[in-house]
């Protein structure tokens, strides 16, 4: 360095040496420090810390250059590892955070966004196999939305879940054919179709809008990735820190430890290769495409014809043959069907186009201006006087901002925050934090619009977690809502273990003084990690209780006549369940509540005998689809039943789980937790991770076959829903049902005590004791 050529070298006791410039008495301007074991540094100074440009070599080989504040890495640098490893980017505190790139010692290369060292948000992996992925991350895992594709020329575009395949998605065959599924845990499961090699699958155009790249990451590049540093501030360390206490008569100490950083940083590795497969590699046994091979070299090469499959845990339960032509305009008429009742639904007066985004950017914008404006209030029991419609928070969002709200990218509005008091208390009831609600729904991936499962014209939303269900209300509901929230506060607050929905905030927007649209945030019940395979809204009625016998059972909610499932649980979880009904049913009826339903979400554990019923040794690896390799991942042993341990349960999913662990008479009246081998182990709660056994009766694809009945392990979830129809409200439509057609069994007619009545009846008839 120039700048300090010919100054003396100052010589330390304990042997270090330095060489440049002083301010009273301290390294400041440009200098070179030599630590006794051999570090060096050469750059800035500033009052005796190392801050600004500088370089600093190792006695290990390592060496970085870049910027440092404060003596840590921190701002963008080039670090070349001692072992070959070289990354190149931001840094935040001796860690990589930020955009940045690696490259590993083996040749595998990472780009995109670091987190706390660690690969999270968008980023794409190279290995030096030929195989690559891009696509979201988060904590150094696949996570979210990505392609993956193999050096033979397969590739995967979907979802995925800590390195596994998880969610919807698509897997490409280099020979042209296609597989559109969901898979689970890297296991397909769930209904699929699949389309051979020479057929003409549907458009892909949809995937890579929604991803934002096509497979090759034309446009990821350059809408994530920018390698020009984003510098932050170091934070501002104590005195007891800084280096006026360490040069003295002993000379300057090691600043931040800098000469035994590579020892903890010096990572020679990337992301296992997933074309190897090496045995308990979790994550490249999930991702090989060896799973996926073969199931179509068997198949005839057919243009217009496609198979519907259904899979169970990596299990082919069920293939049938379609016409893909039938299938494609079955497909577009659904579109033309849903879009028309959306617009039918809308309850909004402002353009059909924008309607969706000022909805969810105002409840956004809302709902952190609320919480964020409760969060440094001190907590306090709920008093009379936070209930009703006077207790409420009122704010303007005019979209140029003003003194107390941001500027945005939607329309004027107004935001009502009903009883913010109540329900913030009532989020803490379920042990929710606030800074999670307000992420979770105002975070950057926004809000999901559902279409409505019901013929109530209300919009849905779901959070980017999928925990929080926001639902539009009529007048006459949110009404309902203030009316029995006081009785709700309290039942909720007696009773841990309560069903009914859960309430965690009731909104209203207006928009241009007129249009007025009214908000409830729930707790979605149904938000679990495993995968709920069929979905069931039950009141106990006949009266027009079922679906549509051509939709796909495991993407729509089915009713009453459509279950054809008998449960048996323990004795003890059983009897749990049933109070605790019995407690909610006779709160809805003292209000005067009725047409509520049970939720029930059903998971079902493929026994292995089941697979082996279904798929002789010969043909299995054909149709299934799984090499053996992959079916070894299917337990022999479903779930069951252990005894309660704290510290080895997982706490997915949360937040909202509320109550403690129930006993099971099986286990000699010991609470307990639920086993699912090759999953997780789970705290069993009410209406949460319940186990159970039922059959169902399957049919095979053969002319000759019969039915058979086959006995399935379950994990139950449920609650109660739909509790906003008092009973005055429904006593208007009474003549109407009679005069159409009078069930005896139907429970739309009867008064709240008969519709509790006739709703405990019908669940105990499908929830028994295990013999």
């Amino acid at each position: 360095m120039e700048d300090i050529q010919g100054l003396p070298e100052n010589v330390l006791s304990n042997g270090d040496v330095y060489i440049g410039n002083f301010k009273d008495g301290l390294p400041h301007g440009k200098g070179k420090y030599t630590w006794f074991e051999g570090t060096i540094y050469e750059g800035d100074w500033e009052d005796g810390k190392m801050t600004g440009k500088g370089k600093i070599i190792w006695s290990s080989g390592a060496k970085y250059e870049g910027d440092i504040s404060d003596g840590s890495l921190h701002g963008f640098g080039t670090f070349n590892y001692s072992g070959g490893s070289i990354y190149s980017g931001a840094w935040r505190m001796n860690i990589h955070h930020g955009i940045g790139r690696k490259i590993y010692a083996n040749l595998d290369s990472y780009e995109g966004s670091w987190k706390e060292g660690k690969p999270e948000g968008c980023g794409r992996h190279f290995w030096s196999s030929g195989n690559s992925y891009i696509g979201n991350w988060k904590g150094g895992q696949i996570c979210g939305k990505g392609i993956m594709k193999w050096v033979n020329g397969d590739y995967f575009i979907g979802f995925w879940l800590n390195g596994f395949r998880h969610g919807s998605g698509v897997y490409h065959f280099a020979d042209g054919a296609y597989y559109f599924g969901s898979w689970s845990k890297g296991l397909k499961d769930g209904k699929g179709t699949f389309y051979p090699a020479g057929s003409k699958p549907p458009s892909l155009e949809k995937w890579h809008n929604f991803l934002g790249y096509d497979i090759d990451g034309k446009g990821f590049l350059s809408r994530t990735l920018s390698l020009n540093p984003v510098k932050e501030k170091a934070p501002k360390r104590g005195l007891k820190h800084s280096f006026s206490e360490r040069i003295s008569h002993t000379g300057i100490s090691n600043p931040g430890g800098l000469s035994s950083w590579p020892t903890w940083m010096d990572e020679n590795w990337g992301l296992s290769d997933p074309s190897r497969e090496p045995s308990g590699d979790k994550y490249s046994h999930v991702v090989s495409h060896t799973s996926d091979q073969g199931q179509h070299n068997v198949l005839p090469h057919n243009d217009r014809m496609a198979y519907e499959r259904e899979y169970m845990q990596g299990v082919l339960i069920q293939e049938r043959l379609k016409d893909y032509k039938k299938l494609l305009h079955r497909s577009k008429e659904q579109k033309k069907t849903t879009v028309k009742e959306a617009k039918k639904a809308s309850c909004v007066n402002f353009s059909e186009s924008h309607r969706s985004f000022y909805l969810m950017l105002n409840l956004q914008l809302g709902i952190r201006y609320s919480v964020g404006k409760l969060t440094p209030v001190p907590m306090r029991e709920v008093r009379s006087s936070d209930f009703g419609k006077r207790a409420r928070m009122v704010m303007y969002f005019p979209r140029k901002g003003s003194q107390f709200t941001p500027s945005h990218y939607s329309v004027d509005f107004c935001w009502k925050d009903y009883c913010p008091i109540v329900f913030r208390n009532l989020r803490l009831m379920f042990k929710l934090d606030a800074a999670e609600y307000m992420m979770s729904i105002c975070g950057d991936g926004g809000l999901r619009e559902l279409s409505s499962p019901g013929k109530s014209g209300s919009i849905f939303y779901l959070s980017e977690d999928d925990r929080f269900v926001i639902k539009t209300l009529k007048k006459y509901e949110l009404k309902v809502l203030l009316k029995m929230l006081p009785k709700y506060y309290d039942h909720v607050k007696e009773h841990e273990n309560t069903l009914i929905t859960k309430f965690f905030g009731l909104h209203r927007i207006t928009i241009n003084g007129r249009s007025k649209v009214r908000f409830v945030v729930m707790g979605n019940m149904l938000y679990t990690e495993l995968r709920i395979h069929r979905r069931y809204d039950l009141k106990g009625s006949t009266l027009g209780r079922f679906t549509d016998g051509d939709k796909p059972k495991d993407v729509i909610t089915m009713k009453d006549l459509d279950l054809s499932y008998e449960f048996h649980m323990d004795k003890l979880l059983r009897q749990s369940l049933f109070k605790q009904i019995s407690l909610d049913c006779k709160f809805l009826e003292s209000l005067h509540i009725i047409d509520y339903s049970l939720l029930l979400g059903v998971h079902f554990r493929a026994p292995e005998k089941l697979k082996a019923f279904l798929e002789p040794p010969v043909t299995a690896h054909d149709h299934a689809g799984e090499s053996s390799q992959g079916e070894s991942t299917v337990p022999s042993k479903a779930l069951m039943l252990v005894t309660h341990e704290p510290s080895n349960v997982t706490t997915t999913p949360g937040p909202h789980v509320r109550g403690g662990p129930l006993k099971a008479y099986s286990l000699g009246d010991s609470e307990v937790d639920v086993l699912l081998p090759g999953t997780a182990r789970f705290r069993v709660q009410l209406g949460v991770n319940m186990p159970a056994q039922t059959s169902h009766k399957l049919v095979e694809n053969k002319p000759e076959s019969s039915e058979v009945e086959l006995p399935y392990d379950v994990v139950l979830y449920m609650g109660i829903i739909d509790i906003l129809q008092e009973y005055n409200v429904k006593k208007k439509l009474e003549n109407a049902y009679k005069s159409l057609r009078y069930d005896p069994l139907s429970i739309s007619v009867v008064e709240p005590h008969l519709y509790a009545a006739r709703f405990k009846s019908f669940l105990e008839k499908i929830f028994h004791d295990l013999p």
